[in-house]
């Protein structure tokens, strides 16, 4: 699979559109649960503060770095499958071989996903050293999983789109990896 930088800029800018209508929430910001009465606990936000973003940004960050195997990078996707080691290899190189690298991730609006204590959702900003690969957002989820933060799997399935089948051209574009141009 190799990208496409127009692909890319189709599908992150897509992303991005819907991404920046989200409300801002300070990320430095510490969510706390309501009182409890007696043994119930109410529905709400955790009561544990937001993980930092740098935290999330790297975990995208190693994601997207090529000279990592895919096999080394399985603790970074949640319930990763067989399919994630080969897509994890190709994504990093569709990057290098078009021009984004080297490239930082930013995550921003960190929240709480409503009802539950472990996953979060933030806007996840791709930069690239490279002025005409141009700079893309889309929101992501991740969960907190043995005290580590992975990428969500559907948020992977999105990103990555391991079970695809390469012969096949998919009808939208995942939020970082285009389908295949046409030969």
């Amino acid at each position: 699979m190799i990208l496409s930088a127009v692909a890319i800029a189709a599908a992150l800018g897509l992303g991005a559109c819907g991404a920046q209508s989200e409300q801002k929430q300070p990320e430095a910001a510490v969510e706390t649960a309501p009182p409890t009465v007696g043994d119930q606990v109410p529905a709400g936000p955790p009561a544990a503060a937001l993980p930092p973003p740098t935290a999330l940004a790297d975990v995208m960050g190693r994601i997207a770095d090529s000279n990592v195997p895919g096999a080394d990078k399985t603790a970074l996707i949640e319930s990763a499958a067989p399919g994630d080691v080969d897509a994890m290899d190709k994504f990093g190189q569709a990057l290098t071989q078009n021009g984004y690298t080297p490239l930082t991730f930013e995550a921003r609006d960190l929240r709480w996903v409503q009802g539950t204590s472990d996953t979060v959702s933030a806007v996840i900003s791709l930069k690239s050293a490279n002025p005409q690969a141009g700079d893309f957002s889309y929101p992501m989820d991740f969960i907190l999983t043995d005290n580590t933060w992975q990428l969500t799997r559907g948020s992977a399935d999105e990103l990555l789109q391991p079970d695809a089948d390469a012969s096949q051209t998919p009808s939208a574009p995942s939020p970082l990896t285009p389908p295949t141009p046409p030969r």
